[in-house]
């Protein structure tokens, strides 16, 4: 089965079957409840003797129906919430063990509640509209200097990925590091309640599932989730100079608040931030009046804010910053986040994971910040923004003129606000709207030259890395 999470979980601390059935309320209808599972699956392919294979119901798939190849690559169990006579007859003596629960997905989220209550980790959170996994990856770079740490994988941070990061940790891990996205209420909240982080960090409130949830106000209240099941001395690490997380630590609480920004109140303080364009970043940090400086190859000054964070909460758990540093200093930029990658003549920014109004202004400051000829801005839509997209769109035209961007190129249809913000401000043939990808492709080789930086974004629906592979691909001419 490959449904939203094509994921496989290896090296977690071995369970009784016994113990997988009390957990998750269900009953064993074949095998040994002595028997031991030694990994977690959701895809049939990926099964491995040991495992416990997890029928899930996807929109596309039923679990249910790949049992039968579970069966036969090795696994110990398999969790159903379906009939499976013809896997287990009447008096069989399958020795593969079967749990049956009412719901399979629940299942998963319950199994993993339990197995990370074995654990004495450090639990840390991350979230937010934009950052999230540049966030964690520092946080990882970070803490990983002193701990040993476990971490997201990709895009293992929703109801499903979540729990099968969680199957992950082993008993050599000391932390945790688990991003957690959503699209709506209640998501992080049913995140939070499997995990019960010790910590949890919010990079910012901005307009990421805006169409479906209405309001900043809405998503900040989903975002605030995060701290739904801390314990009494839980902390809650913020970016201070967010207008919608800056009064946090005013409002009455069961736990701590730190903030962290450039403005005056917060408790550590970003200072001199220095932009190198593409070769990243440099800033210092001020905690209780002792200062560090800090380097990162991440681009954009945006980043100084989710470097702190990371900081911050390194220094809860007694990672020093000359030791944050070390690591931070070490961390490349997650892949398709504003990465800097070169073919032939170009400099080509993929920042193609995902696309805001937001984060397209900070990708268009560091195309501006480029060391190059000429500098090319390809947007796609951005999707996910309800009634305020035609504004959103148009907004983010302007910006673009207002950065010096020489040549802005658009694809899809709501991107064609994009162009039209754009296009009456910039010299005539500077601003070109493509209807789809496929129009573009067929021309980029003659509108892209050797010389040109290339920043390469739009939503995920989008698709946009296909851009960014031809670009690598072309025999760009000068």
């Amino acid at each position: 089965m490959k449904a939203d999470a094509d994921r496989k979980v290896k090296k977690m601390k071995s369970i009784k079957i016994a113990e997988i059935i009390k957990a998750v309320d269900g009953r064993l209808l074949s095998g040994d409840a002595m028997a031991r599972v030694t990994g977690v699956t959701t895809d049939s392919r990926k099964v491995a003797p040991g495992d416990l294979f997890i029928a899930l119901i996807g929109d596309n798939h039923d679990g249910h129906d790949y049992i039968d190849i579970a069966i036969e690559q090795g696994c110990a169990a398999v969790m159903a919430s379906r009939p499976i006579d013809r896997f287990v007859a009447p008096g069989s003596q399958l020795s593969v063990g079967c749990i049956i629960v009412e719901d399979t997905l629940k299942g998963l989220q319950d199994l993993a509640r339990y197995y990370i209550s074995l654990f004495k980790v450090k639990k840390i959170a991350v979230t937010g509209s934009t950052g999230k996994t540049t966030t964690k990856e520092m946080l990882y770079s970070v803490f990983s200097e002193k701990y040993r740490t476990v971490r997201n994988m990709g895009n293992y941070n929703n109801h499903i990925g979540l729990p099968l990061t969680i199957f992950s940790v082993g008993e050599e891990h000391e932390a945790g590091i688990f991003e957690m996205g959503m699209s709506g209420l209640g998501e992080i909240d049913l995140m939070a309640h499997i995990l019960k982080p010790d910590v949890g960090v919010i990079t910012n409130i901005g307009l990421s599932h805006v169409e479906k949830l209405g309001t900043r106000e809405n998503i900040l209240k989903a975002k605030m989730e995060i701290a739904n099941y801390f314990a009494k001395n839980g902390l809650l690490i913020v970016n201070g100079d967010d207008d919608f997380l800056r009064d946090i630590a005013n409002n009455e609480l069961d736990y701590n608040v730190i903030t962290v920004g450039c403005t005056s109140g917060c408790d550590a303080k970003i200072l001199a931030v220095k932009d190198f364009g593409e070769d990243g970043i440099r800033f210092d940090l001020e905690v209780q009046d002792k200062v560090e400086s800090f380097s990162i190859k991440t681009p954009g000054r945006h980043n100084a804010y989710n470097a702190a964070l990371a900081v911050v909460t390194g220094l809860v758990y007694e990672i020093d910053m000359q030791t944050a540093a070390r690591g931070l200093a070490k961390m490349e930029p997650a892949d398709r986040r504003l990465r800097v990658r070169q073919a032939g003549g170009l400099k080509i920014i993929d920042d193609t994971y995902n696309a805001s109004p937001d984060s397209m202004k900070a990708a268009i400051d560091v195309l501006a910040g480029i060391n190059c000829k000429r500098r090319v801005a390809i947007l796609a839509d951005m999707l996910e923004l309800g009634d305020f997209e035609e504004n959103y769109h148009l907004e983010i035209g302007s910006y673009t003129v207002s950065k010096g961007v020489d040549l802005l190129i658009t694809v899809g249809e709501k991107a064609r606000n994009i162009h039209l913000g754009a296009v009456g401000s910039m010299p005539e043939g500077n601003a070109v709207h493509f209807a789809n990808k496929e129009e573009l492709l067929d021309r980029i080789g003659e509108i892209i030259h050797q010389g040109d930086a290339v920043l390469v974004k739009g939503s995920r629906g989008m698709a946009m890395d296909r851009i960014v592979n031809r670009l690598l691909e072309e025999n760009i001419k000068g």
